[in-house]
């Protein structure tokens, strides 16, 4: 691939489906010339836009959200042809993404601040401190192929509420949906080049960062986080870079209701979810009757062509994942884990994968693994499941199935992640909560209530 410094705009890079390989569609490269005048044009849309009123702002979020439901098919149909999503999930997707627009239009209307008294001390001065929040400028938003609609929504729509522009840059593995998005946003009205949109991969995604933005939003892996943080320098960065999420069931757990969470997040996507269930951490006393549960369904999962409405699951991103996924299956085998159900592909169609004996030092054990496996640990000492998950490099979100008060506590105080669900799974999120994880899983937070206040910027007047 030439330097993106000397390609045109007018070279195309094309979208295949990761299904049958079909060409779905092709897109420009941007240079990097051609992005930092992207980010010329959104700091005079910014200076304009950051004087508009909240009531303005939801107003823009909610007409977008109403074109987005207006096109709900074909954009859903866009993400199953290039992301390789049921037809199932990508409609789920594009429903959760005009909640999140909408969610975020309402939050915009509450950035409150707040008046803090500064006499606190004897003799202090009798004066207060009004604390409020303004726009930061010009967002750089990076977003994954995974969720390329509503992941895109939970950076513009925080960052369109707090009064910002934003740049887009999605990945050039499924970037048909987040285009047509913004042309739906142009339709809705939006300021000129208060939002825009480039394409390209890691050179784009470099060249962004080290362009005069303000706040970079980046959803991806830690080596790609890594090095956006280098080349963006001392601006403000929002990361989220994935997780090794584990599900932890204890005998006294609704079973029947674990094993559903776990297969319907783990097998989701293909398994290519940042919170999904990766790790499934059973009690030794009811290891042998959740298998037997656990089985039963995985073994009914249907794979096959994601349009077909019958489809279960589909297939992964492409056929250079589903070889590093094989490969990782197949090390942990020689590492001593034994393959319950699954274990083989047709191309990027992987089977839905039960491992057990999974050895904690095994690469499908230890990193982030974007396929449908699920990897069992047993344990009889909760004290040292927890260290075991502890002592990983990730730390985004955790699930538990118990009844137990003091487990729930315990794992509350002492794991560390982000976010602890009871009785669920890793994968549950809500548009409005806050979403991100400690360690490894990145910076910040997402999560639409506590997003516009990440890209906004606090002031405090004393008088």
């Amino acid at each position: 691939m030439p330097s993106l410094s000397t390609i045109s705009s007018c070279e195309k890079f094309p979208i295949l489906n990761p299904y049958n390989n079909e060409h779905v569609g092709e897109l420009p490269f941007h240079t990097s010339e051609e992005i930092i005048q992207a980010v010329i044009r959104a700091k005079k849309a910014a200076n304009e836009f950051r004087f508009s009123t909240p009531f303005q702002r939801r107003e823009l979020l909610n007409k977008i959200a109403t074109l987005v439901g207006k096109n709900d098919k074909e954009l859903a149909l866009t993400v199953c042809s290039e992301v390789g999503k049921t037809i199932t999930e990508a409609t789920g997707e594009i429903r959760r993404a005009q909640n999140t627009l909408r969610l975020s239009g309402d939050a915009g209307t509450f950035l409150d601040g707040e008046v803090l008294h500064c006499g606190i001390v004897n003799g202090g001065v009798d004066r207060q401190a009004s604390i409020t929040y303004h726009p930061t400028g010009v967002i750089g938003a990076i977003t994954p192929f995974n969720y390329p609609v509503n992941l895109l929504c939970h950076k513009l729509g925080p960052a369109i509420a707090a009064g910002n522009a934003i740049i887009i840059k999605p990945s050039p593995k499924a970037p048909l949906a987040a285009q047509h998005f913004v042309d739906l946003c142009q339709q809705a009205g939006a300021p000129k080049d208060l939002i825009q949109i480039v394409h390209g991969g890691a050179k784009a995604a470099i060249a962004l960062a080290e362009s005069p933005i303000d706040l970079l939003s980046f959803t991806g892996g830690p080596e790609g986080g890594l090095a956006l943080k280098r080349a963006s320098g001392l601006v403000r960065c929002l990361m989220e870079l994935g997780g090794n999420d584990p599900l932890f069931v204890l005998p006294d757990g609704d079973l029947d209701a674990a094993v559903k969470t776990a297969v319907a997040q783990r097998f989701e996507i293909a398994g290519q979810s940042c919170a999904a269930v990766k790790k499934l951490y059973l009690h030794e006393d009811i290891k042998d009757s959740f298998l037997q549960k656990l089985m039963s369904l995985v073994q009914e999962i249907k794979t096959g062509d994601p349009r077909n409405t019958s489809t279960v699951m589909g297939p992964v991103i492409d056929e250079t994942s589903a070889q590093a996924v094989m490969a990782r299956i197949e090390n942990a085998v020689q590492e001593g884990a034994k393959i319950l159900f699954g274990g083989k592909n047709n191309k990027t169609l992987i089977e839905p994968t039960v491992m057990d004996h999974v050895s904690p030092e095994s690469d499908l054990f230890k990193y982030e693994t974007f396929g449908p496996i699920i990897s069992i640990r047993a344990f009889n000492n909760f004290d040292e499941a927890i260290d075991e998950v502890n002592k990983t490099e990730f730390g985004l979100q955790a699930g538990i199935f118990t009844n137990s008060h003091d487990k729930i506590r315990k794992m509350s105080r002492e794991l560390q992640v982000g976010g602890i669900m009871v009785n669920e799974g890793p994968d549950f999120r809500a548009e409005h909560v806050p979403f991100g994880g400690v360690k490894g899983s990145g910076l910040g937070r997402e999560g639409v209530r506590i997003a516009v206040r990440e890209m906004s910027e606090t002031r405090v007047v004393i008088d």
